[in-house]
This record gives C-alpha cells, sequence and structure tokens, in this order.
C-alpha cells in the first residue's frame, strides 16, 4: 500500500498541474509576483492520501504558467470551457491522462493579488490505479517578495513523505521541468 500511496502523489500532482495549467492557459487573473505559500489537500476515492502538504514558491506574475505547457493542454483536453463571475472562474474539462480520460471541474475562488482557493473534482474512466474519483482543495497566499537570489518557479515543498523530519525538499525550475517532461513520456 505505501509504494501505492507514493505513486499517487505524482498523479495527484500531474493532475492538480493540468487543470491549474488549463485555469491559468483560460485567461483566469494571474497571481500577483511574489512568494506565495500554497497548501494542498487531496482525496482519492477508496484511496489512503498523505495529509496536507504545502509548498513554497517564487512567481513571476507575467511568467505565471510553471505549472505546465499550454500546448500540452490543448493536445490533451477535447474539452476546456470557463466561465468567470466576479472573483469566481469555474473550469470543466475532459483530459487525456496516459490511457484514461480524467472529467473534471475546478472552481477558483479569491483576488489572486493576496489570496486564492482552488477546489478541484476529476473522475478517471476507467480508474486510475484504482482511482475513480480525485478531490484537492489547493489555498494559496501571498507572503511577500521572494527571498533573495531565488528564481521564478523555484519551490520548497513540506509534508512530503519520506523525506525526513519536517519533509522539505527544494526544487529549481529546471528540474520541475525535466520532471514534467519525463513523466509524459
Amino acid at each position: 500500500m505505501r509504494t501505492h500511496r507514493i505513486f499517487l502523489i505524482p498523479a495527484a500532482g500531474l493532475t492538480a498541474a493540468l487543470l491549474a495549467s488549463a485555469a491559468w492557459a483560460a485567461d483566469a487573473p494571474m497571481r500577483k509576483s511574489g512568494l506565495w505559500e500554497i497548501r494542498t489537500e487531496t482525496a482519492a476515492g477508496g484511496q489512503g492520501m498523505p495529509g496536507p502538504m504545502t509548498m513554497q514558491m517564487c512567481i513571476e506574475q507575467g511568467r505565471d504558467d510553471m505549472t505546465a505547457d499550454p500546448r500540452d493542454v490543448r493536445r490533451r483536453c477535447s474539452k476546456m470551457e470557463t466561465k468567470r463571475t466576479g472573483n469566481r472562474v469555474t473550469i470543466d474539462s475532459v483530459c487525456a491522462m496516459d490511457g484514461h480520460t480524467a472529467t473534471g471541474r475546478t472552481v477558483i475562488t479569491g483576488n489572486l493579488a493576496t489570496d486564492y482557493r482552488m477546489e478541484n473534482t476529476t473522475r478517471f474512466d476507467p480508474p486510475m490505479h484504482g482511482m475513480q474519483t480525485l478531490s484537492s482543495t489547493m489555498t494559496g497566499k501571498w507572503l511577500g517578495p521572494c527571498k533573495p537570489g531565488q528564481k521564478h518557479g523555484a519551490v520548497t515543498m513540506s509534508g512530503m513523505p519520506g523525506m525526513g523530519p519536517g519533509g522539505a525538499f527544494k526544487m529549481d525550475p529546471e528540474t520541475m521541468r525535466r520532471m514534467q517532461q519525463q513523466y509524459g513520456r
């Protein structure tokens, strides 16, 4: 079961990344430049998931596209409908993921200058590694300017299983891109 749980982290991450990138690609407001703290809680139907994960990410507003390549979203998704009402953006999508159809609804609320909340529910057909549904909630809070020396896309994550006390690790934007490319193969 532990191996199964660890695999779900990238699956959950990819789903969140794909849908988050869809949100940004769909002309949703961009996050304010600076250091953001993002907390993600995930529940997978029938699967035990690790507890909440928190990361800090340096964002440059004009380049707020680190979650996925918008061309990849267009290639993977047959449906991407976006509705905006005030500070609320709703995205309904149907995307192909490794032989599975992922049908999702994402709702983003907040002003993206100081905070936001993104709730997502995705159904997989056929089930992905025994998972029929994946629900996640991401909350983001602007902390201030990025730390000295941090570049756009630099991430520090905490709450990762198997990472020792505190469960934290750092990832630079280039490593993140390579991981996304490798997973996409």
